[in-house]
């Protein structure tokens, strides 16, 4: 008998999982459980496909670290049952999750990959089939008998990105994923091609470690021309704040004024730990090329490098949830976990 590779979807909520009642015109959440009726072109798949869903699946604008975990711990409890995961996620938050869950994961040796789509799966002009059934054929692929892919992916439009290397960049078009700093891992055409060369190594040494401890004590502060000491002190004294994810122009560069360095070397001083991360959608921050990142440097300020903002605050989250001396924090974030910084 041939082996067949075993495929968990997941489904949290979003676009994907709606139906149009042609009765009212309104939109419900589709019974995953009658996939295969359906969705008959999924029978050609060489693999088995199971299902499970959230009991109340959620608008991925509500979604949430309690969620994450959730996720986590649906993929903890299967781990060993089945050889692959498609995780259905509405694509408004889909890169904060994918790169949430890829810090989760640690020692990953499966696929895990998150999908969606723009349109619902029962629309005629749909993009949910082609995703959902990539998708599932992506995580489904072996090698040597074993997974060939180790890694949380984000499976859009006809590509296959590294999770934590990607942003949303588009609310209409069918291509509404980009992954700014990083080539795709697979495309899709008439073949399907990969690219393994790009593809997280995997240390078969090492046992899958779940990760369920997130600090969302954190923030996003983006800068501004006109920015003003009363907006940011206000922003670094709220209470409980543990870190900052600081979105600064170009390569890394912010005002050199001394009230801005003095509040930003305060709250690191107290024990906040502020990341820099360019707000431009692609490069990198390189602090001390220029003048005005020098200052930065100096009193302590984390180099985000390349990493995405959406990597960056789940970033953040896991390494506090971890409890990581602050001596060694900065150092940690500035290497790379999980291929989300060069």
């Amino acid at each position: 008998m041939q082996f067949k590779p075993k495929i968990l979807l997941i489904y949290t909520g979003g676009t994907i999982g709606m139906m149009k009642d042609f009765e009212t015109g309104a939109l419900k959440n589709f019974n995953f459980s009658k996939l295969l009726e359906s969705i008959p072109e999924l029978k050609q798949l060489e693999c088995s496909i199971e299902t499970i869903s959230f009991q109340n699946p959620i608008d991925s604008s509500n979604m949430d670290p309690e969620n994450w975990i959730k996720i986590a711990s649906i993929i903890e409890t299967n781990y060993s049952i089945f050889d692959g995961f498609v995780v259905l996620h509405g694509s408004d938050t889909m890169s904060y999750s994918a790169s949430a869950l890829s810090f989760m994961l640690e020692n990953l040796l499966k696929p895990v990959i998150f999908t969606g789509s723009q349109l619902p799966i029962g629309d005629l002009r749909t993009d949910a089939k082609e995703n959902l059934i990539t998708a599932i054929q992506i995580a489904s692929l072996q090698k040597n008998g074993k997974p060939e892919i180790g890694e949380v992916g984000l499976y859009f439009e006809y590509k296959l990105f590294r999770g934590n290397r990607t942003t949303k960049i588009n609310a209409e078009h069918f291509n509404a994923f980009s992954s700014p700093n990083y080539p795709v891992l697979a495309e899709s055409g008439v073949q399907l091609k990969m690219y393994p060369d790009l593809f997280m190594p995997k240390s078969r040494e090492k046992k899958l470690k779940i990760h369920k401890q997130m600090d969302n004590q954190v923030g996003i502060i983006k800068m501004f021309p006109g920015i003003s000491e009363t907006v940011l002190s206000a922003m670094l004294s709220i209470p409980q704040l543990r870190g900052i994810v600081l979105e600064t122009f170009g390569s890394g560069n912010a005002p050199t004024e001394v009230w801005f360095i003095e509040l930003i070397k305060r709250a690191i001083k107290n024990g906040m730990q502020i990341v820099n991360v360019t707000q431009c959608s692609g490069g990198s921050v390189r602090m001390g090329h220029y003048e005005t990142s020098t200052l930065l440097k100096e009193i302590g300020v984390i180099s985000g490098k390349d990493i995405t903002t959406e990597a960056a605050i789940t970033k953040l989250m896991y390494l506090l949830g971890q409890n990581v001396p602050d001596a060694d924090f900065k150092n940690i974030f500035e290497t790379s976990l999980r291929g989300e910084l060069s």
